[in-house]
């Protein structure tokens, strides 16, 4: 059975919000997965890992903090040009 964007994404939100509430915890469902992100961050910073803990991390939250502007960029770019076509 094909399936046309929009009731795709009503399906997946069907079964985000079933997984979800089945989930005790979401902060420990999340956990590694929010690590790994900040890790990035931190791998992008310092690759060799020769920075203080302390500088790296302030390092890794400028990065994280560049990369969501850029999304907010690429975002409102997106909007603008769907509302010009």
């Amino acid at each position: 059975m094909s399936h046309t964007p929009s009731s795709r994404r009503l399906l997946a939100q069907a079964a985000a919000h079933t997984r979800w509430s089945r989930e005790g915890d979401r902060q420990a469902a999340t956990g590694r997965a929010r690590a790994a992100f900040i890790d990035r961050f931190e791998r992008e910073v310092d690759p060799d890992g020769v920075l203080p803990p302390g500088e790296r991390a302030r390092r890794a939250e400028s990065a994280k903090k560049a990369y969501f502007a850029r999304l907010a960029i690429k975002s409102a770019a997106a909007r603008r040009a769907k509302r010009a076509a």
